[in-house]
C-alpha cells in the first residue's frame, strides 16, 4: 500500500495480470517502428487501426450467437524454438485454452518445435495437430523422428501449413536472434521475450523494422521489458499513439534487484540478502549477471528506441553493483559459483551498510533503476535514493514498476506495477501478443 500523502494515485495503473490480452483492446501495439526524427513521435504501427475497431454490440443473445457461428476461422501455424520453462508453459496455456481460441475464430496448429537433442539442434515439422508438451518427449526419444534443426526451413514450413505463420523464440540465444530479419522478411511474424534484438546492434534492429514494412509481418516484443506487464503497450498505444509527449521513463526492471532492495534494511548484511535471493531462486547461477545491471540496460535501451532515441546498448552507462575487483574473478576449482561469489561479497558489506544508512538518515530508500530521460536524451542504469513517499518505495517482494512522466500525466506519473518475472506471467504475455497479431492479420 502507498502512503496517505501520495493521495489516491489516480494516475497509477497497478497491474498484476495481463490487461494486454483483453478482447476490447482498441489498438494493440505489436511491431511498432520508432521514428528517429523526433524524441516523442506518434509511432507508426504495422497494425491498422481499422483492423482493431470494436464491432457494434449485438442487442440480443440470439444475434450474438449468429455472429459467433458466422465468424470465419483464421488458420494459424506456429513454431516454437526452445520449449523449455517459458516455451513449455506457453504451449500448456495454449492447449488448456483451445476452446477460447476457437471462440475467437483461431484454428491453431503447433506445426514445428525446435529443441536440443543430445546437445545438437533438432526439430520436428508436422501439419498434424499432434505436437503438445505431452507428446514432445516421445518425439525427442524417437531417434527416427524429426530432423536436424534448420530455423529457415522451419519458418518456410509454417507458411505451407497456414496463411498466418508465427515463430516463437523463447530462448535467450544470440544465434536465434539473427534469424528475426529473415523470418520477418518471409512474412512470418515473431513473438519473443528475448531482448537480444530489441537492444542489440542497430543495423539488425533496423533490418527487422524494414522487413516488417515490406511483408506486413509483426513483432510481438511486449515481454522483453516487463514479462506479463503491459509496459510497451502502455508506452506505444496509450501514450505515444494518442499524441502524448513522454518526458521520462523510470523504473525498477529487475525482479532480482527489486527483491534485494525491498528486503535490504539497515543492520542487515548485503551478502546475506544476496544469499537469501539465491535461495529463493531469484539469482542467476552467477549472481554477477543480475548485479551487473546489464539486463536492466537492455530493457531501457528497448524503451528508449520506442521513443525515437536510437541508442546502442554499449552507450548506456551502468552503475554495476559488482565491485571492480570481482568483475573478472573466478571461483576456485570445485567451488559453486554463486556460493563462492557471495562469500567474496562479504568484504563489501560495510560499504553497502554505510550507503543504506546514509539514505535512511535522509528519509530515503535505495532502489536500482533504469532511466530514459527524453529531455536530456540520456539513458542510464543506477542505484538511486528515493523518498519513502515515492511509488518505488512501496514495491513489494519482487515487483517491477515503471513510471511514465508525460505532458498529460503530471504532476503524478502513470505507473505500471506488478510481477515482472516468472514463467506463467511471461508465457501469458507472449500468448497475449499472439492474440493481438492474429486479430490484426487478414
Amino acid at each position: 500500500s502507498y502512503p496517505p500523502d501520495f493521495g489516491m494515485l489516480r494516475n497509477v495503473l497497478l497491474v498484476s495480470c495481463l490487461a494486454g490480452a483483453s478482447a476490447f483492446s482498441l489498438a494493440p501495439s505489436i511491431g511498432l517502428r520508432p521514428r528517429t526524427d523526433a524524441v516523442s513521435p506518434v509511432t507508426r504501427s504495422s497494425l491498422s487501426a481499422a483492423r482493431t475497431a470494436i464491432p457494434a454490440r449485438r442487442s440480443t443473445l440470439k444475434g450474438a450467437s449468429v455472429s459467433m457461428m458466422a465468424k470465419k476461422m483464421k488458420k494459424v501455424a506456429i513454431g516454437v524454438v526452445g520449449p523449455g520453462l517459458v516455451g513449455g508453459e506457453l504451449l500448456r496455456q495454449m492447449e488448456a485454452t483451445r476452446p477460447l481460441l476457437e471462440k475467437q475464430g483461431i484454428d491453431l496448429t503447433v506445426a514445428s518445435i525446435s529443441e536440443l537433442r543430445n546437445g545438437k539442434s533438432w526439430m520436428i515439422c508436422t501439419d498434424k495437430k499432434g505436437l503438445t508438451m505431452d507428446t514432445l518427449p516421445t518425439y525427442i526419444a524417437d531417434e527416427g523422428a524429426g530432423e536436424p534443426g534448420d530455423l529457415d526451413k522451419m519458418a518456410d514450413f509454417l507458411k505451407t501449413v497456414a496463411p498466418i505463420a508465427v515463430m516463437f523464440d523463447t530462448t535467450a540465444s544470440e544465434l536465434v536472434s539473427d534469424f528475426y530479419p529473415k523470418w520477418l522478411g518471409k512474412g512470418v511474424s515473431v513473438i519473443t521475450p528475448n531482448k537480444k534484438v530489441g537492444s542489440g546492434p542497430l543495423p539488425r534492429y533496423q533490418e527487422c523494422l524494414d522487413n516488417m514494412d515490406k511483408t506486413g509481418a509483426m513483432w510481438g516484443d511486449e515481454t522483453t521489458v516487463g514479462a506479463g506487464l503491459p509496459i510497451l503497450n502502455t508506452l506505444r498505444t496509450d501514450l505515444i499513439n494518442t499524441g502524448d509527449t513522454v518526458e521520462s521513463i523510470e523504473g525498477i526492471f529487475s525482479g532480482t534487484l527489486s527483491y534485494i532492495f525491498n528486503t535490504y534494511k539497515p543492520g542487515m548484511k548485503f551478502s546475506d540478502v544476496i544469499a537469501d535471493a539465491k535461495g529463493k531462486g531469484f539469482t542467476e547461477p552467477d549472481p554477477r549477471d543480475d548485479l551487473s545491471g546489464t539486463d536492466v540496460a537492455r530493457k531501457v535501451t528497448i524503451l528508449a528506441r520506442q521513443c525515437g532515441m536510437m541508442v546502442e546498448l554499449g552507450d548506456v552507462p551502468v552503475q554495476s553493483l559488482v565491485p571492480d575487483s570481482l568483475k573478472d574473478w573466478k571461483p576456485k576449482e570445485g567451488e559453486v559459483m554463486a556460493d563462492a561469489f557471495i562469500k567474496e561479497m562479504m568484504a563489501f558489506d560495510d560499504d553497502k551498510a554505510a550507503q543504506i544508512k546514509a539514505a535512511q538518515d535522509k528519509g530515503m530508500c535505495l532502489r536500482f533503476v533504469g532511466v530514459v530521460n527524453l529531455k536530456t536524451k540520456k539513458v542510464s542504469v543506477e542505484l538511486r535514493e528515493y523518498p519513502t513517499t515515492h511509488p518505488f518505495a512501496g514495491t513489494q517482494y519482487a515487483d517491477n514498476i515503471c513510471a511514465f512522466n508525460t505532458v498529460r500525466y503530471t504532476p503524478q506519473p502513470l505507473v505500471v506495477q506488478g510481477p515482472g518475472a516468472g514463467a506463467a506471467v511471461t508465457a501469458a504475455g507472449i500468448y497475449a501478443d499472439f492474440l493481438k497479431i492474429v486479430a490484426a492479420s487478414p
